[in-house]
């Protein structure tokens, strides 16, 4: 069994700067990905940053997001600056295997305020 632990999230002025973390416990061996996802009231769920052999983020966090990952302390992180309100959003943390199974924490909620 997988445990995805987050924390960071919280209520931000436009502008600001908050920081994801994400640490990983159990049965943790073979991670092909760890990554962060994001949904807002009304919307699907979206593919915000992603952190394997290289690293994938979503068009509208480009330049403003930084996904990292420390392998000894197994945590997937998200520095996210220059936050709009259009960020707000549960976000959730997953974790990728290499025989295709995923685990998701149980999400942490950023507010942006305008």
């Amino acid at each position: 069994q997988v445990q995805l632990v987050e924390s960071g999230g919280g209520l931000v002025p436009a502008g600001g700067s908050l920081r994801l973390s994400c640490a990983a416990s159990g049965s943790i061996w073979n991670i092909n990905a760890m990554g962060w996802y994001r949904q807002a009231p009304g919307k699907q769920r979206e593919l915000v940053a992603s952190i394997s052999d290289s690293t994938v983020y979503a068009d509208s966090v480009k330049g403003r997001f930084t996904i990292s990952r420390d392998n000894v302390k197994k945590t997937v992180y998200l520095q996210m600056n220059s936050l709009k309100p259009e960020d707000t959003a549960v976000y959730y943390c997953n974790v990728n295997f290499r025989n295709g199974i995923n685990y998701w924490g149980k999400g942490t909620l950023v507010t942006v305020s305008s």
